[in-house]
C-alpha cells in the first residue's frame, strides 16, 4: 500500500483547522490579524532601518571627530555624509570673511574631473542660497531652481540635491552639499541625518579650532620666552628684529615679514629687516609714508588690512603677496615704524581676529626690542662720552701744559743760540709745537662734542666726497669749538658753501692741492678754501651762479664772502658769518 502525500489544499485546511480550533477566530478576524502581523513586520523593518541609519550616523560622527587636523576633518565629514545618504557627490564650502566660499572640499570627483572643471565655485546660484539663508534645502532637480546658474563645461550632470549649513557655535562655518542620490531622491530622513551630522561636525570643527588656538598660544609663549631671553642679553637691534620677524613668519604661517623703521623728518620708512620669500634688494628700500597705505598706520597708529602688500606703496622692487596686515610699532605714544606680515599670493586664506592679536603682540615685542636697543646705545654713548671727557681733560691739563713748557724752554734756548742756523731750527720747532697745540685743542673740542651733533664728521664727509672729483683728498684743518658753537640752523649753510666751493675747484681750477680751514673764533664762523689752480676769470668772480649763491648765504646771515687770488697762484674763497647775527 502506497502512502499518500499531503496536497497544498490539505496544508491550507490544516492551517485553518489549527487557527480555528485553537484561537476560535472567524475568517474575518483571521484576515485582520494578518494585516496586523504585516504592519508589525513593517514597523520592525522600519525600526531596524532606523537603527542602521543611527548606527551609520554614530559611525560618521566618530569618523568626523577622530582627528585634530582641520583639512582632514572636513574631508572625513564630506565622505561620511555621502556614505550616510548614499550620495554620489559631496562637497563642503567654507565661508570666508567676504561671505564667499574660501575653500571647497569635494568627494566623488577624481583629479582629471577637477582639472577639466577648472576653478571651483565661489558661492553663486543655489550654493549661495544657503549662504544667504542658512537653512536645510532639498531639491528633486537642482537645474530647475530659479537660482540655478547651470554647471560649467565638463561638470558631471547633477539633479537631486541636499544642502545644510554647518554651524560652529553661533556662526555658520560652511555649507554641506550632497547631490545625485544613487536610488531616488533625498528623503526627509536623509535631511535629518545630515542636519544631525552637521551639528556633530560643528562640535568637532570647534574642537579642532580650539586645539589649533591652544597650540598656537603654546608656540607663541615659547617664541615670546625666546625673544625675551634674547632681549635680556646683549643683542644688537638688527639681530633682535630679525629674530622677531622669523618667529612671526613661522607662527603666522606667513609668506613675507617686514620690519620698517620710521624717519620722522622726511617722513620715510626704511625696510630694516625682511624674512621669508624676500625679493632681491628689498632690504634697505625706502618708502614715502605719505604716498602709501602706511600713512594710516603711522598717522592713526592702528593696524590696516590690505589685499596685496605690493599695492600699498610704490616699491622699487616687485613684492606680490596675498592678504597682508600692517601694524604700527608704537611705544608711549611715539611711533617708531611698522610691522608688515603678508600671506602667500594666490591663496584663499585671509587674516582673522586671532591673527591680528598675534601680529600685534609681535609688534609690541619689536617695539620693546627697539626701546631696549636704544637704551643700550645710550648707555654705551654715555660711557664713550665719559671716556672722551676724561681724555680731553688729560690732554688739556697735562699734555698741552707740557708742550707749552717745552716751547718756552726752546724759545729761551733760541735766544741764547750763537749761530743763526740753530736759532732758526729752534724757532721752527716752536712753531711745530704751536701747531701741535692747536691740533690738540681741536681734538679736545671734538672729544667734548656730542656724537649726535658732530659737525666735524659732516665736514670731513663733504671733503672726502670732493676728493673723488678732484682726484686727491683736500687737506682739512678745524679750529675752535666747531661742533658746540655752530647751531643747527647755520650748519646747512656752512656745508652748502663748502660743497659749492670745492665743486668750483673740481670743475674749473685744475688744481693739485686744496686747503680747507674751518674756524670758530671771536663770535665768528669762518671758512677758507684755497687752491693752487689756474684761478678764476674776473667775470666769474663777479657773476658766477655758484659764487652768487655763496655770497647770498653770507649776506642773509649778515656776513661776508670774498673771492681773491691766492699766493703764489690759485684762488682763495673766504666766507665769514657771525655765530649769532643778532649780536
Amino acid at each position: 500500500m502506497t502512502e499518500q502525500l499531503p496536497t497544498p489544499e490539505d496544508d491550507d485546511q490544516a492551517a485553518d483547522d489549527w487557527r480555528g480550533p485553537s484561537l476560535g477566530l472567524s475568517p474575518l478576524s483571521r484576515a485582520h490579524l494578518d494585516d496586523l502581523l504585516r504592519e508589525l513586520l513593517e514597523r520592525v523593518g522600519e525600526v531596524m532601518a532606523a537603527r542602521e541609519r543611527l548606527r551609520g550616523l554614530l559611525d560618521a560622527v566618530v569618523a568626523v571627530g577622530s582627528g585634530l587636523d582641520l583639512p582632514a576633518t572636513l574631508h572625513r565629514l564630506v565622505v561620511a555624509a555621502c556614505e550616510l545618504t548614499d550620495a554620489r557627490y559631496g562637497a563642503l564650502g567654507v565661508i570666508g570673511p567676504d561671505r564667499k566660499l574660501s575653500e571647497f572640499i569635494t568627494h566623488g570627483l577624481d583629479d582629471a574631473q577637477h582639472a577639466a572643471i577648472g576653478d571651483l565655485p565661489r558661492g553663486q546660484g543655489v550654493l549661495g542660497l544657503l549662504i544667504d539663508d542658512p537653512r536645510p534645502i532639498r531639491l528633486a532637480d537642482i537645474t530647475k531652481h530659479p537660482r540655478s546658474y547651470g554647471f560649467p563645461p565638463n561638470h558631471p550632470p547633477m539633479h537631486t540635491f541636499l544642502g545644510t549649513p554647518v554651524r560652529v557655535r553661533d556662526r555658520v562655518f560652511g555649507n554641506l552639499y550632497l547631490s545625485e542620490k544613487r536610488e531616488g531622491e533625498f528623503t526627509e530622513q536623509d535631511e535629518e541625518l545630515v542636519v544631525a551630522l552637521g551639528a556633530a561636525a560643528g562640535v568637532a570643527i570647534d574642537n579642532v579650532e580650539l586645539y589649533a588656538q591652544a597650540d598656537r598660544r603654546g608656540r607663541w609663549l615659547e617664541a615670546a620666552a625666546e625673544i625675551t631671553g634674547a632681549l635680556l642679553g646683549e643683542v644688537s637691534r638688527t639681530s633682535a628684529l630679525r629674530l622677531i620677524a622669523r618667529r612671526a613668519l613661522d607662527l603666522a604661517e606667513a609668506h613675507l615679514v617686514l620690519v620698517l623703521l620710521l624717519n620722522e623728518d622726511l617722513p620715510e620708512l626704511r625696510v630694516e629687516v625682511a624674512e621669508g620669500s624676500v625679493p632681491p634688494a628689498l632690504t634697505g628700500v625706502r618708502l614715502n609714508v605719505d604716498e602709501s597705505a602706511f600713512d594710516q598706520v603711522i598717522r592713526e597708529q592702528r593696524y590696516v588690512l590690505v589685499e596685496d602688500l605690493d599695492k600699498v606703496a610704490d616699491w622699487p622692487v616687485s613684492a606680490p603677496t596675498g592678504s597682508a596686515l600692517l601694524v604700527p610699532l608704537a611705544s608711549g605714544g611715539r611711533i617708531t615704524g611698522a610691522l608688515a606680515v603678508a600671506l602667500a599670493p594666490g591663496g584663499s586664506r585671509v587674516f582673522g581676529d586671532a591673527d591680528v592679536g598675534l601680529v600685534e603682540s609681535f609688534a609690541a615685542q619689536a617695539t620693546l626690542a627697539l626701546d631696549r636697543a636704544q637704551a643700550q646705545e645710550e648707555r654705551e654713548l654715555l660711557a664713550v662720552l665719559g671716556d672722551r671727557e676724561r681724555i680731553a681733560r688729560d690732554l688739556h691739563d697735562v699734555v698741552i701744559q707740557r708742550l707749552f713748557a717745552i716751547g718756552l724752554q726752546l724759545q729761551t734756548v733760541g735766544r741764547l743760540a750763537a749761530r743763526t742756523e740753530v736759532a732758526d731750527r729752534v724757532n721752527s720747532a716752536v712753531d711745530d709745537i704751536d701747531l701741535t697745540i692747536r691740533d690738540i685743542r681741536g681734538a679736545i673740542f671734538e672729544l667734548r662734542s656730542p656724537a649726535a651733533t658732530d659737525l666735524r664728521t659732516q665736514i670731513r664727509e663733504v671733503v672726502e666726497d670732493a676728493g673723488e672729483a678732484l682726484g686727491f683728498r683736500p687737506s682739512l684743518r678745524l679750529n675752535g669749538p666747531v661742533d658746540s658753537a655752530v647751531d643747527e640752523t647755520l650748519r646747512p649753510d656752512l656745508l652748502a658753501v663748502l660743497r659749492e666751493a670745492l665743486s668750483n675747484v673740481a670743475r674749473h681750477a685744475r688744481a693739485t692741492t686744496v686747503d680747507v680751514e674751518v674756524a670758530v673764533d671771536g663770535g665768528l664762523l669762518s671758512l677758507a678754501v684755497i687752491d693752487d689752480g689756474v684761478g678764476l676769470p674776473a667775470e666769474r668772480t663777479e657773476g658766477g651762479h655758484g659764487l652768487r649763491n655763496i655770497g647770498q648765504r653770507a649776506a642773509d646771515r649778515q656776513g661776508e664772502c670774498a673771492v681773491t687770488a691766492a699766493i703764489p697762484r690759485g684762488t682763495r674763497v673766504d666766507w665769514v658769518v657771525p655765530l649769532d647775527p643778532s649780536d
